[in-house]
């Protein structure tokens, strides 16, 4: 548990969890690895990096997201091929969602928190050029992209021309959140898709 976005993450899970939801959250930990059944009933699976040493985040995150494509692929077919949807939190896990919606035919929405943009704003650098790339992908590979405020929509479809029909604004503080992301959920889960 780092920060507000894993706060945000435990509390949807857990609720989706109440509603009879079956949960997976694939996450990372440097000492911990395993799967653990919550007291909520969501089921975590937690991965490190098999490479330890790097230069910088975005190293990090390619060679962890392999870790996290293998993990999301065997609770897949473990679950008899019965994983709907990928929800990513941000851009970190992008690689991994997009390599599982390709190669397993699942669709993943893309929950943004926050975009390289407004992290570094006057940096243009190739590492930073990279993180946009990656945040791009995210956009033009995802089902849907959920933001928490009309100004983040608006910066969405500003910095990546995203198409405004594929944003849905969820605030993160009302009551009525978890119902939200929930037909969105189901309106995925009832389209058709294109299985291998």
């Amino acid at each position: 548990m780092v920060g507000q976005l894993s706060e945000y993450v435990k509390a949807l899970t857990s609720e989706l969890s109440e509603k009879k939801i079956d949960v997976n959250v694939v996450t990372y930990d440097d000492r911990l690895t395993g799967e653990t059944q919550e007291s909520s009933g969501v089921k975590t699976v937690r991965v490190n990096n098999p490479v330890k040493t790097h230069i910088g985040v975005l190293t990090w995150v390619l060679t962890l997201n392999q870790e996290v494509e293998r993990v999301s692929a065997n609770l897949y077919y473990d679950s008899n091929k019965k994983i709907d949807l990928i929800n990513v939190f941000d851009w970190h896990f992008i690689p991994a969602a997009v390599t599982l919606k390709n190669g397993l035919g699942i669709p993943f929405i893309y929950s943004i928190e926050s975009l390289e943009e407004h992290r570094s704003p006057t940096a243009n650098s190739s590492y930073n050029m990279a993180i946009k790339s990656i945040e791009w992908l995210g956009f033009y590979e995802s089902h849907i992209a959920i933001v928490k405020s009309e100004w983040m929509k608006e910066e969405v479809i500003r910095i990546y021309k995203v198409p405004k029909e594929k944003i849905a604004v969820i605030p993160s503080t009302q009551e009525a959140t978890v119902n939200k992301i929930l037909k969105i959920y189901h309106s995925i889960r009832e389209e058709p898709r294109n299985k291998t």
